[in-house]
């Protein structure tokens, strides 16, 4: 047995390097598994499955045969009520606003329109709980609202007094309903402006420090819907100005849910037809005590957020979770890569910040994810997915890098933990340092290119299997007979996963020597071209130092 064979023997006896697939036992001290980066409690919180029994689907069916029309004609009639008042109230006045609706307008549009608004809800079977005291404009400029679960949200502007809302500009050119929301003053935020994060920010600064000038802005802070399992990052534009805020908690204590509008559910129609043809949907809206930011707070929007977020979260008794709306297009691509969409999760706020990455970068990698793991079941990357990648066969040293992926044990490789695994593990593994060493170690004549029996002799050597075949991955990398230094870097740098089975046969033949009588250690390279032989005693000369 060869010198490595024999180290790597020794590493598989070490706890945590159990050969087995996904095993409980402890880890490698070398490798640390951070807190931060453990699983989120709610795996996926853009997912909904209403399950109605038969008994359930023929009272809706019964019920909505006299519900449904009678609650459509009322609502088309409420609208149409709303609408003259709406065009009073934003009558020659500009798309965008550059000063609040006052006078006479105001104070004839605002009382009928929120009784209107009142008239909507109650027409849909809403039974509406206001819990707290609603804050005046001077107390807390800005409400933010979570958990936002559904377009039937809407009812905390209601009950809030109108306030003014951030929304698409697109939508105040909706037929009926663009007119209502400009109504509400809004915040327009333009697709087509590449400047347009900026002026919303600027403009929603502009009102909540204008002293109770504007009205009041409601902002739902996670920016797309969730199924109220957790609260997921809340972006920091409401906290921006450094004003007060007001949370605001809605809660939908109902049996059957059919107010929950996700990513995966069910659809906005049938939504509506499910809750219309309810006897009645409760609803509570809690309005909190106004949280005044400190100094420290006011120089950092992320920290003033994080500790409203988890006052929100410690009174609705629901987790917080690093999932964003970044995390939802990540699904979306998942699906159009024919993974199950859920396999796009990564908690993005947490993964972008700790790892350095864009959404374009990670987005990348799933493109890579994908490639291994379509064929897989669930959407899953298994030991044996993993070793046909790497055109590899299963074995010690390969089971341990898998083992160093699969970050919770469970015998395989989801997209988080393969985006973690390649950051974390393979690529600070892959500097121009290692790749010198790793194109040295395999060029045993020093001739500066690589055969595929030198290639074949060291991996059968850190492998620790004596009849691999590498051919397939030699031709992959080689674009001749042999390998030049090039072509292995570029190799090298395009699949990172390598980079950590190159250094494993560093580090074993390091633990190996280190593991000798120090007398012993002086005469032992460490970084040999050559695979150590078996008999010890042979002449130095014989080997070949980096």
């Amino acid at each position: 047995m060869s010198r490595c064979a024999e180290a790597a023997a020794v590493a598989a006896t070490v706890p945590g390097a159990d050969p087995g697939v996904g095993s409980a036992g402890l880890r490698p001290p070398m490798v640390p598994r951070q807190a931060s980066f453990f699983p989120p409690p709610v795996p996926n919180p853009f997912v909904q499955q209403t399950r109605m029994g038969a008994a359930r689907r023929v009272q809706i069916f019964f019920l909505g045969i006299f519900l449904l029309p009678i609650r459509a004609l009322l609502l088309g009639l409420i609208l149409l009520l709303a609408w003259p008042f709406a065009a009073i109230s934003t009558a020659c006045c500009p798309e965008k606003l550059t000063h609040p609706v006052t006078g006479w307008r105001r104070d004839i549009s605002q009382p009928v329109l929120k009784f209107l608004g009142h008239a909507l809800f109650l027409t849909m079977g809403f039974i509406v709980t206001v819990k707290g005291k609603v804050a005046s404009p001077v107390e807390a400029p800005i409400f933010v609202v979570a958990p936002h679960s559904s377009f039937f949200d809407g009812i905390a502007c209601v009950v809030a007094g109108l306030p003014s809302m951030v929304s698409r500009n697109e939508n105040v050119h909706v037929p009926l309903i663009g007119r209502l929301l400009r109504a509400l003053q809004p915040v327009l935020v333009s697709r087509v402006d590449p400047d347009s994060r900026k002026n919303t920010i600027n403009e929603i600064i502009r009102r909540a420090t204008s002293g109770g000038e504007w009205p009041q802005i409601l902002v739902f802070p996670e920016g797309t819907c969730t199924n109220r399992s957790c609260l997921i990052t809340f972006k920091p534009g409401a906290f921006i100005p450094g004003v007060p805020v007001q949370p605001v908690l809605l809660r939908y204590p109902n049996k059957l849910d059919t107010v929950t509008w996700t990513w995966q559910g069910y659809t906005f129609i049938q939504l509506c037809v499910l809750t219309w043809c309810q006897p009645f949907t409760k609803v509570e809206v809690e309005f909190m005590p106004v949280q005044v930011p400190s100094d420290e707070e006011k120089r950092d929007p992320v920290l003033f957020a994080g500790r409203v977020r988890s006052l929100m979260a410690e009174a609705l008794g629901v987790p917080v979770t690093d999932h964003t709306y970044e995390d939802c297009r990540l699904m979306i691509s998942a699906g159009q890569l024919t993974l199950p969409m859920e396999a796009g999760l990564v908690e993005f706020t947490k993964i972008s910040r700790k790892l350095k990455l864009d959404w374009d970068g990670i987005r990348k990698h799933l493109d890579e994810y994908a490639a291994i793991a379509r064929s897989s079941k669930g959407g899953r990357i298994g030991i044996e997915e993993f070793a046909e990648y790497l055109k590899l066969p299963v074995s010690g040293v390969l089971r341990q890098l898998f083992a160093l992926f699969d970050r919770n044990h469970d015998g395989s490789i989801d997209f988080r933990e393969y985006v973690i695994g390649l950051v974390v593990l393979c690529h600070p593994a892959n500097t121009e340092e290692i790749i010198q060493v790793a194109f040295k170690l395999f060029d045993v004549d020093e001739d500066g290119y690589i055969t595929e029996q030198e290639f074949s002799t060291i991996l059968q050597a850190s492998l620790g299997v004596p009849d691999l075949d590498v051919s397939g991955l030699f031709k992959e990398i080689a674009q001749g007979d042999s390998v030049s230094y090039e072509e292995f870097k570029s190799f090298a740098l395009k699949h990172p996963e390598y980079a950590k089975i190159f250094t494993t046969y560093l580090d074993l033949q390091t633990c190996h020597v280190f593991s000798l009588p120090e007398e012993e250690q002086a005469t032992q390279p460490i970084a040999s071209n050559k695979v150590s032989p078996e008999d010890r005693d042979e002449n130095p000369s014989d080997k070949k130092d980096d």
